[in-house]
C-alpha cells in the first residue's frame, strides 16, 4: 500500500511492516499506527510516519550511536504491553529534535520509544533518571557504532 510521509512524499508500505503504539506516543495518543521508514544511509535515523495521518512524522534516530553506554530496564508492565520473549527483537529509538544542522539537533533519551519488531508493537517509556538521562542531549556526541 502506499502512504503519503511528511519527508520522503509517497512511499509504498508492507502491510506487516505497521507497528501499533497501543498508547500512542507522548502527546500523539490519537495516533497508534506507525512506519519505520530509513531516511539516510550515512547517519543512525530513521523516519517514525503515522499511517494514519500524514503530518505526524517523527525523525528518531538509534541512541547507542550517541550514548553507547545507554541502557534503562522496562518493567514487569512493559515487557507483557510489549510481549517481549527474546531481547533481540526488541529495537530502542529516541526521538530526535531537528535544528538547523544535524550537530546543534538533539534526541530525548529520557522517553525511548521501545518497539517489539517481531510482534509489531511499540511503546514510549518515561525514564525516571533525569540526570543521566536529558530530555534534550546533544546529537554531536556521536559516539556509538555509527562513529
Amino acid at each position: 500500500m502506499k502512504i503519503a510521509t511528511k519527508f520522503l512524499g509517497e512511499v509504498e508500505i508492507v502491510e506487516k511492516d505497521i507497528l501499533t503504539f497501543e498508547q500512542g506516543l507522548l502527546g500523539l495518543e490519537d495516533y497508534k499506527k506507525f512506519v519505520l521508514l530509513p531516511i539516510s544511509e550515512e547517519h543512525p535515523l530513521v523516519l517514525l510516519q503515522s499511517v494514519e495521518h500524514v503530518e505526524i512524522g517523527l525523525v528518531v534516530a538509534y541512541p547507542f550511536a550517541f550514548k553507547k553506554d545507554y541502557s534503562f530496564d522496562l518493567s514487569e508492565e512493559d515487557l507483557e504491553q510489549l510481549q517481549i520473549e527474546n531481547e533481540e527483537d526488541v529495537l530502542t529509538y529516541t526521538i530526535v529534535t531537528m535544528k538547523e544542522t544535524l550537530q546543534d539537533s538533539t534526541i530525548n533519551l529520557l522517553a525511548p520509544l521501545v518497539i517489539n519488531m517481531d510482534k509489531k508493537c511499540g511503546k514510549q517509556i518515561v525514564l525516571q533518571d533525569n540526570k543521566s538521562y536529558p530530555l534534550r542531549y546533544p546529537m554531536q556526541w556521536l559516539e556509538g557504532s555509527a562513529k
